[in-house]
């Protein structure tokens, strides 16, 4: 199921330096147009500026806003409404991928569970207009 994704933007929302670098490899092997924000403060100035990603991966647990709280200010201030979004995080718990839901995520995927190469593989499900939720055992 080898498929490029000519054109395709993705917004990486991280504060991990090599997390970014890893993931934006990845994508960019698949044919991704890739843009890095270093947490959420520098993701939401990108979004204000004006880049409309096609998908967005936010870690949960960061400095300033976390995750959370960046999805709910994405949604409520309409910042690229019509892109998908996915929690990439390591908190795994059936309340933080309820909360995830809830907020209007279109997926959770538990980091420390998943390779990146599988992480790349649920973001083409989602953009393929699946909802990818982690299920929790």
């Amino acid at each position: 199921m080898e498929q490029k994704q000519h054109g395709k933007k993705i917004l990486i929302v991280d504060d991990d330096k090599f997390l970014l670098d890893m993931y934006t490899f990845k994508f960019t092997e698949k044919g991704f147009e890739v843009t890095q924000a270093f947490g959420s403060i520098d993701a939401v100035n990108k979004l204000k500026d004006g880049i409309l990603p096609d998908v967005m991966l936010f870690d949960v647990v960061m400095p300033a806003m976390d995750g959370f709280e960046l999805l709910a200010l994405v949604k409520s201030e309409k910042l690229a409404p019509d892109s998908k979004i996915i929690i990439l995080s390591n908190l795994g718990q059936p309340s933080d991928i309820e909360k995830g839901r809830e907020l209007g995520a279109n997926g959770y995927v538990v980091k420390a569970a998943t390779t990146p190469s599988e992480v790349v593989e649920k973001v083409l499900v989602v953009l393929s207009g699946e909802d990818v939720f982690t299920e929790v055992k």
